[in-house]
C-alpha cells in the first residue's frame, strides 16, 4: 500500500506539481510527542506545492529524532486539486536509563549510570544527567533543545563535575593524578538545512591535578589548578537514514576547539580539532556494515597532559582505561552487525569488529604514527540486545583482544551502539 501511495505521489509531483497543493498536514500515532512540534519542524504545510522530495526529507528528519521509532506518510485527495498529507508516527519510549561498565585484565572497574528524558514536554528536548564512579565520584546535568526557537535554532546547556584518576606519562615513566574538571557550557544550535548543522559556544572550566603516586619530576607539578575558557565549533554533515536498528548513509562531524588558560607556563593555550567520518551500508535484510574514522590533531606541546587518550570507552575496545596520551590521533573502528533473531519489539544482533589506532607523542612528529609502540589493533566480537520501541535501548557487550605489542584484552559494556 505504501509503495502504491509513493508511486502515485511521485507521478502527481513530477507530472502536475504546479497544479496540486497540500490541503493540510495531519499527524497520526503520536501520543506524547506534540502534533504542533511535528508541524513546526516539517516543511510540508497547508498551501504549499505537493512535492514528494520534501515529504521524504521530512520523514528522514522525523526518523532521526530520539522520540520517534519509525515514521511513514500517506497522501489522500481532499478535492479541488489538493491533497491531505498524513505523517504516521510510531513513538519511542524516551525516559531512558544509561549505563557503561568497563573492565580490563588489570582488574580495573568503573561505571557510569544515568537517566535521560529525550522528549521533554513533547518537544523533543533532552534533559538528564549521570553519576559516575571511577575510583572517585562524578556527576553531570545536560539540557538540549535543538528546535527550541524554530526549526533551525536551538540551545544546549551542560554542567559537569568530573573526577577521575588519570595516568600522566613523561620521561618513559608514569604518575597517577586525581583529576577534576568542573565545567559549564552553553551552545547555540543551528540547522542550516536537512543535511548541515552547526553548534557554536563557550565552555568555562577549572582543571585540578593532584599527585597521588608514581614517578615524579621537578619539571612536572604535583599540584596544579587552572581556570580555562574553551571556544567550540561543531559542524555536521549528515545523510544517514534509519530503519529501526539499521543505518545507511554517511556522516561527518568536525569538532574544533580553542582552549585558553591563565597559567600559560604549565598549561599553555592550544588548539584542538578532530573529524569523525562515519559510513554505514546495509547488506541484505539483516546485515549492517558500520565504520568510523577519526582524524585528530592538537597543538604539539611537550606536556604530560596531552588531550588525546587511548581508552576503552572512546576508541579501542579492550585496551584499558586511559593507557596513553598523544597530541594527534588516527583511529579506525569497523564492524559488521548481523541480526541473529528478531521478533516484535526485540532484536538480537551480533557483531565482529576491528578497532585500530595510533597516536603522536607529545612534542613528537607525525612519524610517531608508524612506531610500533604507538599502534594498537584490537579485533573482537560482541552482542547487542535491542528494544526497538525504546530510544537507544541497546545493551552492548564487546570483548576485544589486542594483537600488537604489549596488548591487553577486556570486556566493554554499555548502552547504545559503540558508534
Amino acid at each position: 500500500m505504501k509503495q502504491l501511495i509513493t508511486i502515485t505521489l511521485l507521478c502527481l509531483t513530477f507530472a502536475h506539481a504546479q497544479e496540486y497543493k497540500v490541503a493540510d498536514l495531519k499527524v497520526q500515532g503520536n501520543k506524547k510527542l506534540k502534533t504542533s512540534f511535528v508541524k513546526k519542524i516539517s516543511n510540508i504545510k497547508a498551501g504549499v506545492v505537493l512535492d514528494s522530495s520534501v515529504i521524504e526529507a521530512d520523514i528522514k528528519l522525523l526518523k532521526r529524532l530520539p522520540s520517534i521509532a519509525h515514521a511513514y506518510y500517506q497522501v489522500f485527495p481532499a478535492g479541488d486539486n489538493s491533497y491531505n498529507v498524513f505523517y504516521n508516527i510510531e513513538e519511542n519510549f524516551t525516559i531512558i536509563p544509561s549505563a557503561n561498565v568497563y573492565t580490563t585484565n588489570d582488574d580495573e572497574f568503573a561505571y557510569r549510570l544515568g537517566l535521560y528524558e529525550f522528549n521533554l514536554f513533547g518537544q523533543n528536548m533532552t534533559f538528564g544527567g549521570f553519576y559516575q564512579k571511577d575510583i572517585y565520584s562524578s556527576y553531570a546535568l545536560n539540557f538540549r533543545a535543538p528546535y527550541l526557537f524554530s526549526r533551525q535554532l536551538g540551545l544546549a546547556i551542560n554542567y559537569q563535575d568530573l573526577t577521575t584518576q588519570e595516568p600522566v606519562f613523561f620521561d618513559n615513566t608514569t604518575a597517577d593524578y586525581k583529576y577534576n574538571n568542573n565545567s559549564t557550557e552553553v551552545l547555540a544550535l543551528f540547522q542550516l538545512n536537512f543535511n548541515n548543522r552547526f553548534e557554536i559556544g563557550v565552555n568555562y572550566f577549572t582543571e585540578d591535578y593532584e599527585y597521588k603516586f608514581g614517578a615524579i619530576s621537578p619539571d612536572i607539578p604535583q599540584e596544579l589548578r587552572v581556570h580555562k575558557l574553551l571556544y567550540k565549533l561543531i559542524y555536521e554533515y549528515n545523510t544517514l537514514d534509519y530503519d529501526f536498528q539499521y543505518v545507511e548513509g554517511f556522516r561527518s562531524i568536525l569538532n574544533f576547539q580553542y582552549v585558553t588558560s591563565r597559567n600559560e607556563t604549565q598549561l599553555p593555550d592550544f588548539l584542538i580539532g578532530w573529524n569523525d567520518f562515519q559510513y554505514f551500508k546495509r547488506f541484505g535484510s539483516k546485515g549492517n556494515w558500520a565504520n568510523r574514522l577519526r582524524l585528530g590533531v592538537a597543538t604539539n606541546n611537550d606536556t604530560p597532559f596531552a588531550p588525546f587518550s587511548v581508552d576503552n570507552n572512546l576508541n579501542i575496545r579492550g585496551v584499558g582505561n586511559t593507557i596513553d596520551r598523544g597530541t594527534a590521533a588516527i583511529v579506525l573502528n569497523t564492524e559488521y552487525r548481523q541480526t541473529l533473531y528478531e521478533k516484535g519489539w526485540f532484536s538480537l544482533q551480533g557483531n565482529a569488529f576491528v578497532d585500530a589506532g595510533s597516536w603522536r607523542n607529545p612534542g613528537g612528529d607525525f612519524g610517531d604514527f608508524s612506531e610500533s609502540q604507538n599502534i594498537r589493533v584490537y579485533p573482537g566480537i560482541g552482542l547487542r540486545f535491542i528494544h526497538k520501541r525504546i530510544f537507544n535501548a541497546i545493551f552492548r557487550i564487546d570483548y576485544g583482544i589486542g594483537i600488537t605489542d604489549n596488548s591487553t584484552q577486556g570486556l566493554v559494556f554499555g548502552i547504545g551502539q559503540y558508534f
